[in-house]
């Protein structure tokens, strides 16, 4: 991965994305708080904001993006914003509705990067997460090629600049990639990534179809909900012997460490936290590019790589 003075990537499409990112997913905390932690990272450097329709804070994101904008922080080109197309929207007919209600609540014309947020459909409806009586999902059936087609159109209609796929495997990705017809590869896959789930296999595929990935759960499984591979006994990434060794190392904490890995990887790495402290210290990952932890003595990542 080749960074260019602003720590931005160009992807396949020619637009360019910062390769560290901010997280809004909160399901534990108060939207206020989303919104005051989103406002902080635009402080703090921050150019990059990860949301998503079904995350239900989009109103919020874009009080505060537009706080920043109007402070004279930041100009709306400046900041990079990635939206998610729901589940119960994978029909083509539906794929625009659900662009049109993230523009209307973030108060934007258009999206950076709008992506498939997962490659299972479910039943259209108010409920973003339709059960039965049984409290079962009900899921639809709906050829995600021609979700696909339905996102290109919004790019051909200028909502969107960019479009990608989230949570796709190497068979999913193939799917849409050999669709007859195609317009536009996806530009990014989002992946949960961390080196207790390296992806590497994922990781190699994209890199030879000129896709990259992006890295949500950089910091582990255990500390969050969204993260596929979460359970009571999944160990604490950042509580890792050999990550707090590295850290020790040189003198950066293991979060720090843990998403300098994905760059040294070529990985786009998402990050969230609701603390100022916390935002402050690891956007240091994006500073540390150009200083002694990559520059002289890089990380051994395969030291990382592995099952606990």
């Amino acid at each position: 991965m080749e960074f260019d003075k602003d720590y931005c990537i160009k992807m396949n499409d020619g637009n360019k994305i910062p390769a560290v990112g901010f997280g809004t997913y909160s399901p534990d905390v108060q939207k206020s708080k989303c919104e005051e932690a989103t406002k902080v990272a635009i402080e703090v450097g921050f150019r990059h904001i990860d949301g998503a329709f079904v995350y239900g804070t989009e109103e919020e994101v874009g009080r505060a993006v537009h706080e920043k904008i109007a402070d004279g922080t930041v100009k709306r080109e400046d900041i990079f914003y990635t939206g998610k197309l729901g589940s119960t929207f994978h029909r083509p007919e539906l794929v625009r509705s659900c662009l049109e209600q993230s523009l209307k609540k973030l108060k934007f014309d258009y999206l950076d990067l709008f992506i498939i947020h997962i490659p299972v459909s479910l039943k259209p409806g108010p409920d973003l997460s339709p059960m039965d009586e049984n409290g079962k999902l009900i899921f639809d059936i709906v050829d995600l090629r021609q979700t696909w087609e339905a996102m290109e159109a919004c790019k051909d209609a200028g909502l969107v600049k960019s479009i990608g796929v989230s949570n796709f495997n190497i068979r999913q990705l193939e799917m849409i990639l050999n669709k007859p017809g195609i317009k536009y590869k996806p530009v990014l896959n989002q992946v949960e990534c961390h080196p207790y789930l390296n992806q590497s296999k994922l990781l190699a595929f994209c890199k030879s179809k000129d896709i990259l990935l992006e890295a949500y759960c950089a910091l582990g499984s255990q500390r969050d909900k969204m993260c596929w591979k979460r359970s009571s006994s999944t160990p604490v990434l950042l509580e890792d012997p050999v990550l707090g060794a590295i850290a020790k190392k040189y003198n950066r904490s293991p979060a720090l460490v843990a998403l300098r890995y994905q760059l040294q990887r070529g990985v786009v790495v998402l990050f969230k936290s609701f603390t100022r402290k916390r935002i402050e210290e690891n956007f240091q990952v994006k500073q540390e590019g150009r200083e002694k932890m990559m520059r002289e003595t890089p990380l051994r990542c395969a030291d990382l790589d592995g099952t606990p």
